[in-house]
């Protein structure tokens, strides 16, 4: 997992919590969003301690509310018995406009709604989501093919400056 944080000389108040880099290898994400999320208490203090992980997750919409669905939020110890449920749906506050972009996007071509990353921004937990378009296995297999062969132009550049 990345880990992204701001410096104090920086100070845009930047602090990513969690990534989801194997959405980007198994989806085209075609446009981003930044939303808030409604948490409780116990839940920010896990986000705060980077207990946090996006495999498998989405994002879903019912009744006109987004809501994000598989994001495991891990316990936070020191709360016992009163700490939250790890992988309970979260409410994304998004404008409505916006949901009934995305939503309407997912009905009609077949997109998904996936969390890119969870971060903090001047204190207030954000999660970036995307719309995205599901790959293909041979869309994965060029995606490997490129990632290897920038890796060793890279080798062979940092080589052939020694």
């Amino acid at each position: 997992m990345a880990r992204e944080k701001s410096s104090p000389a920086r100070g845009d108040g930047f602090d990513l919590v969690a990534d989801n880099r194997k959405a980007r290898f198994d989806f085209f994400v075609e446009e981003t969003l930044e939303a808030g999320m409604a948490l409780t208490g116990t839940e920010v203090k896990s986000l705060r301690a980077h207990r946090a992980n996006l495999r498998d997750s989405y994002a879903r919409v019912k009744n006109g509310e987004a809501f994000l669905h598989g994001v495991h939020i891990g316990a936070y110890a020191p709360a016992g018995q009163f700490s939250h449920a790890e992988t309970r749906p979260r409410k994304l506050l998004m404008h409505r406009r916006e949901i009934d972009r995305f939503w309407g996007r997912v009905r009609e071509r077949g997109y998904s709604i996936i969390p890119l990353r969870i971060y903090f921004r001047d204190g207030r937990a954000k999660v970036e989501i995307g719309l995205a378009k599901g790959k293909k296995t041979y869309d994965k297999r060029a995606s490997i093919a490129s990632k290897t062969s920038r890796r060793e132009m890279e080798r062979a550049l940092k080589g052939r400056n020694r």
